[in-house]
Order: structure tokens, then sequence, then C-alpha cells
């Protein structure tokens, strides 16, 4: 009897083991599929959309330089020239597979030089924007994965500016709506509607958080009217937040 049970308990122990590996296996699986996912994905808005997005950045540029530049300046139309020329080509790399931190460098330093030649005080206003644009063309050169900024293994906690990390990493996300949503893009692309039917939103109400997430280069739409696709920057959050929910719940 107790060689019985002791032999039923040893197999019931091995069992345990076996589903905890194919468990394993089943997220590791899942995981990979769904890296796939963002990757064919990003692929796809790169051979079909990067045209579009890069025409859209040069257009912004156009419209914002025109609205917040100095007004009153004998050299604004030159220097309107020069800038949007600057982003025009920048913004060409949208375009490529992958921009390297030497390039992405070499246009921050063009511009500090151009900046520091500046004749006036009031220049910092407008080169202000300039780099504001630029930076924009950067984060969604990063959300297609065509840029990964080079990290550094002196950064620390400190260097972490509160203020963008809330606003682009931790407002997004902590909404369970929105991460409902980011949860679902990670598996496949979704239409507006699907969106809709899956969280039980309407109209504006679906729109705001789908907002917090394009804002934050979490999610992308495909072109107007479009489905929507996580970007790398997205499926990236999510498995961050997935290892620390794995750390802390099951140690």
């Amino acid at each position: 009897m107790g060689t019985t049970l002791s032999s039923s308990l040893t197999e019931i122990r091995e069992l345990k083991k076996e589903v905890t590996g194919l468990r394993m296996d089943l997220k590791r699986f899942i995981e990979h599929a769904n890296q796939q996912h963002v990757q064919t994905a990003l692929t796809d808005l790169k051979q079909n959309y990067a045209g579009l997005f890069a025409n859209d950045q040069v257009e912004t540029a156009k419209s914002e330089l025109s609205a917040n530049m100095v007004t009153d300046c004998g050299m604004r139309d030159k220097c309107y020239g020069v800038f949007l020329d600057f982003l025009q080509n920048t913004s060409k790399h949208i375009k490529d597979g992958q921009v390297s931190e030497e390039i992405i460098q070499s246009y921050r330093d063009q511009l500090k030089n151009m900046q520091a030649a500046g004749p006036f005080d009031r220049c910092d206003t407008c080169f202000s924007q300039v780099y504001r644009l630029f930076e924009k063309q950067i984060d969604l050169m990063q959300s297609l994965g065509i840029y990964a900024e080079n990290s550094s293994t002196d950064d620390i906690i400190t260097d972490i500016p509160e203020e963008t990390a809330v606003r682009e990493l931790l407002e997004p996300v902590a909404n369970v709506l929105r991460f409902q949503i980011l949860k679902s893009l990670a598996a496949q692309t979704r239409t507006f509607s699907d969106l809709s039917s899956m969280t039980g939103l309407r109209g504006g109400n679906l729109l705001f958080h789908i907002k917090k997430l394009t804002d934050s280069g979490m999610i992308l739409q495909r072109h107007e009217r479009g489905d929507y696709v996580i970007t790398d920057k997205g499926f990236k959050t999510l498995n961050a937040v997935s290892a620390l929910y794995h750390e802390t719940h099951h140690p």
C-alpha cells in the first residue's frame, strides 16, 4: 500500500514537471510567434507606407515651422528654407531599412553647428522647433524598428526623465483598456471595429485611448482608416511588463 502511494506521488510530481515544461515551451512559442508578427507587420509598414510616413513628416514640418518660427525677423524666410531642407533630408531615412547611430549623431552635430552660428538670441526659438521636429522623426524611426539608439552601460536610474517616462511609457499602459488593446495587437492587427467590439467603446471614447497609444509610439495605423498594428516599442513594453509580472508573481 505504502509502495503504491509513493509510486503514485512520484508519478504526480513527474507529471507536474512535464506540465510545467509544456507551459514554458508554449509561452516561448507564443512569444516567438508574437515577435514574428511584429517583425512581419513592421516590414510591411516599411515597405508599403514608409513613403507616406516620410511625406507626412515633411508636411508637418512645413506647417509647424510656419506657425512657430519667429515672425518679425529678416532672416525668417531664409532660415525656413534651410530648416525645411534639413528636415526633408532627415525624413528620407524613414524609408531606409536601418539607420545607424553615426548618421543620427551627424545630424545632431549639424544642428548644433547651425545653432552656434545663429546671429541672434531669438534664433534659439526657431531652433527649438527644428530639434523637436527632428526628434519626432527619430521616434517614428524607432517605432518602425529602423533606428535603435545605443544605450550606454553608464546610464543610471537617475538619468531617466520623469515626465517623459510617465508620458511615453507608463501612462499609455496604465489603463486596463489600453493595456488590453496593446495585448490584442501583439497577436494580430486589428481594425477600429475590432477594437470597438473587444473593448465595448465607441467613437470618441475609443479614439481617446487609441490616440494615447499612437502618440506614445506603441501602436501605428497602417494608413488613414487602416488597421492598427503594434510597434517594436509597444512589443518591448509588453515584454518588460510581462517579465516583471512573472518575476513578482511567480518567483
